[in-house]
């Protein structure tokens, strides 16, 4: 029932808004930890392993949100009670999954928590902010270099953490929630190129990029059209994204952060250093460096995108259906 789905989609949303992230017992980092355990039987140094372990796990999950689905829309008979509880049953099972997966809220908490901090000149407690948004090097960086991490990481994950599992929510419902939040998580754990994870971790990061395809252009296109909210122009977003989106390592990131860069009216990219090296990234977008009130601007666009991205995907779900 495409209602039922817009519905839930909505509720879980707002569920987000209200109460973040769940402090204890969150799903997805059990669902981590499950992975781990997983990881000690399927680990290879081989990307034949690496698929294994992704269809094994990814699977589970989808197969999870199906068994979720096929409950609440199984129940017999055609009576209008019936039909109203199998309708809020899923309601409150879509509402459930999307409160899970989604994590727009606490990241927008967390990039006020490093303006805060930042603003008060509490260097070192930025610093210890920082793991939590990105895996930058936070010893390595200054006041500036701190704002522009947290940026970049607020433009990244508000198509990550919002955007991409409310689009495959509305495409897929329960199972499309799940599934991408185990994509994404997965990416996170393995899809690295160094030594251990270099092949293992292939099938992971590939899936990921393919999971996020629709979603980051959708994300970079709500930024674009958004960037009055924040006092930017879309045409200056716009031109950063067909420009400098495709310089980026990441054929989805890029388009975040391009089209995140644009609308700021900054520049992003450049020598940005990790605990295992220094890597010189591409530059986004024109102007200068960002700064403390330019990631309090990044955090009010990201809640627009995030807002309009549960209104969209809403409507979808319902138009889908019928």
């Amino acid at each position: 029932m495409g209602t039922a789905t817009a519905a839930g989609l909505l509720l879980g949303f707002g569920l987000d808004r209200v109460l973040g992230d769940p402090r204890r017992g969150h799903p997805v980092a059990g669902f981590g930890s499950a992975a781990m355990q997983v990881e000690r039987v399927t680990y290879r140094d081989s990307r034949a392993a690496g698929v294994v372990h992704e269809v094994v796990l990814v699977g589970a999950v989808t197969g999870l949100g199906i068994g979720l689905r096929r409950v609440v829309s199984g129940q017999n008979g055609r009576s209008g009670a019936v039909t109203v509880a199998r309708a809020l049953g899923e309601v409150a099972v879509t509402a459930a999954a999307t409160w899970t997966v989604l994590g727009g809220t606490t990241l927008a908490k967390t990039g006020r928590e490093m303006a805060d901090r930042l603003e008060s000149g509490d260097i070192e407690g930025a610093r210890a902010l920082l793991p939590s948004l990105c895996g930058r090097d936070p010893e390595a960086l200054d006041a500036d270099g701190l704002a522009r991490a947290a940026l970049e990481s607020i433009a990244e994950n508000t198509s990550d953490a919002t955007v991409a599992p409310l689009f495959w929510g509305a495409v897929a419902g329960v199972p499309g929630l799940l599934a991408y939040r185990a994509i994404n998580t997965l990416d996170a754990m393995v899809g690295y190129r160094n030594e251990r994870y270099e092949r293992f971790g292939w099938a992971a990061a590939r899936t990921d990029d393919v999971a996020n395809l629709a979603p980051a252009r959708a994300s970079g296109l709500l930024t674009t059209a958004l960037a009055p909210v924040i006092g930017g122009r879309p045409a200056d977003a716009w031109r950063a994204w067909r420009r400098d989106a495709g310089k980026h390592p990441s054929p989805n990131a890029g388009v975040a952060e391009a089209s995140m860069a644009g609308a700021l009216g900054v520049t992003l990219g450049g020598r940005t250093e990790y605990r295992h090296g220094i890597e010189m990234r591409p530059t986004l977008g024109d102007g200068p460096v960002p700064r403390v009130p330019d990631l309090r601007r990044a955090v009010r666009l990201s809640e627009a995108v995030q807002v309009a991205t549960a209104l969209a995907a809403a409507t979808a779900a319902y138009l889908r259906r019928r």
